[in-house]
C-alpha cells in the first residue's frame, strides 16, 4: 500500500535555524528574533488540525528541551515504520540530529495500539561519515518495490543499495541539483525534488542534469503505471516537490503540502493533481524558511500492523 492514515508528527519545544545541517541544506535562511519557536508552534498545530479535520490519524509526541533538537520537527530522516512490523533508524548527517533517536517515541507509538517486531537500528556508519537519512533521502514506490534516490552526503550510494537488497527494492540511483549562486550543487533530500504518489508522481526533471539519469528515472516511472506531473526548479525551491500522499480512514486520498507550494503551482498542475488526490496545504513559512524542509518532512508515515 503507498499511503497510510496514520503519520507521527514532533512538537517543535525549541525549533530554530541548525546552523550544522545549513552546511549542504541551501534551502535554510536564519531569521533573527525571539519568537520564531512560538511561530513555529503555531504553523505546527494549525497544519495537525487540518490534517485531523480531515480523518487523518496525526500522533503528535512533545520534543526535548535537553538534549536541544533544533530539527526534530523533521522525524522522517531518523526513522520509518514498515507493515512488517519493522522499525528502521538511520544514520544522520548532523551529530545534533542524531539524538532525535528516542525510545520513548516508538514506546508511544506501540501504546497507540501498533505493533513492533524488531528495531534495525542502521545508524552505526554515521560514525565512519556515512549516511542515508530515512524518507528524505529514500522515495519509497511501496506498491511497484522501487526506491528513488538521488546521492548526496545524506545518501551514501552504498548503503541506499544495501538498504534496498535487505527490505527488496530496486534501487534507482542518481544525482540531482539545484542552483546556488552561481553553482551548481547537490539537493541535499530525494525528498525536496520529487513525490511518489499511488497513480502519479511529481518531479523536477530539470534537477537531474544527467540525460541518462533523467531517461532512466522517466523510464521507470512511467513502467510504473504512474504519470509524471512536472514541477520546475523555481517550484521546486518552493517546496513544491516536498509533498506526501496520505489517506483518511475512509481511504479518501490527499496530498499534503506547504502554502508556499501550493501557491507556486499552476492552474494546470493542480488540476492533474486534483484527479487523483485532494489538495491539503498550510501555511509553514517559518520552519520552511530556518529548517529548510516544508510538509513532507514532518510527516513520518506509520505503516506499522495494528495489535
Amino acid at each position: 500500500m503507498q499511503t497510510t492514515d496514520t503519520v507521527l508528527m514532533i512538537e517543535p519545544i525549541a525549533f530554530g535555524y541548525n546552523a550544522e545541517t545549513a552546511e549542504n541544506n541551501y534551502f535554510q535562511v536564519e531569521q533573527k528574533g525571539a519568537d520564531i519557536q512560538s511561530k513555529a508552534l503555531a504553523e505546527f498545530k494549525i497544519f495537525v488540525e487540518k490534517l485531523r479535520n480531515k480523518g487523518i490519524n496525526v500522533i503528535t509526541i512533545k520534543d526535548t528541551i535537553d538534549p536541544h533538537t533544533p530539527d526534530s520537527i523533521f522525524p522522517n530522516n531518523w526513522v520509518s515504520f514498515h507493515k512488517d512490523g519493522k522499525v528502521v533508524l538511520y544514520p544522520m548527517f548532523a551529530s545534533n540530529r542524531r539524538v532525535e533517536r528516542r525510545e520513548d517515541i516508538i514506546e508511544t507509538i506501540k501504546d497507540q495500539g501498533f505493533e513492533v517486531s524488531e528495531i534495525d537500528d542502521w545508524s552505526l556508519p554515521e560514525i565512519q561519515g556515512h549516511f542515508l537519512e530515512g524518507t528524505g533521502s529514500m522515495i519509497f514506490d511501496h506498491d511497484n518495490r522501487i526506491a528513488y534516490g538521488s546521492v548526496s552526503l545524506r545518501l551514501d550510494e552504498g548503503l541506499f543499495r544495501e538498504f534496498c537488497t535487505k527490505y527488496r527494492f530496486t534501487p534507482v540511483v542518481f544525482h540531482s541539483f539545484q542552483k546556488v549562486g552561481e553553482d551548481r550543487l547537490p539537493i541535499y533530500h530525494t525528498n525536496v525534488m520529487m513525490c511518489v504518489a499511488d497513480k502519479f508522481v511529481v518531479i523536477c526533471l530539470d534537477c537531474i542534469d544527467s540525460e541518462l539519469e533523467r531517461s532512466k528515472v522517466i523510464e521507470t516511472i512511467k513502467n510504473s503505471g504512474k504519470e509524471i506531473i512536472e514541477i520546475s526548479e523555481e517550484q521546486m525551491q518552493q517546496f513544491a516537490g516536498n509533498m506526501l500522499q496520505v489517506q483518511n480512514k475512509d481511504g479518501e486520498k490527499f496530498l499534503v503540502m506547504s502554502q508556499t507550494a501550493y501557491q507556486s503551482l499552476n492552474a494546470e498542475q493542480i488540476s492533474n493533481i486534483e484527479k487523483y488526490s485532494e489538495i491539503i496545504y498550510s501555511d509553514l513559512n517559518t520552519i520552511e524558511v530556518n529548517g529548510g524542509g516544508s510538509a513532507r518532512c514532518m510527516l513520518a508515515e506509520v505503516f506499522l500492523p495494528k495489535k
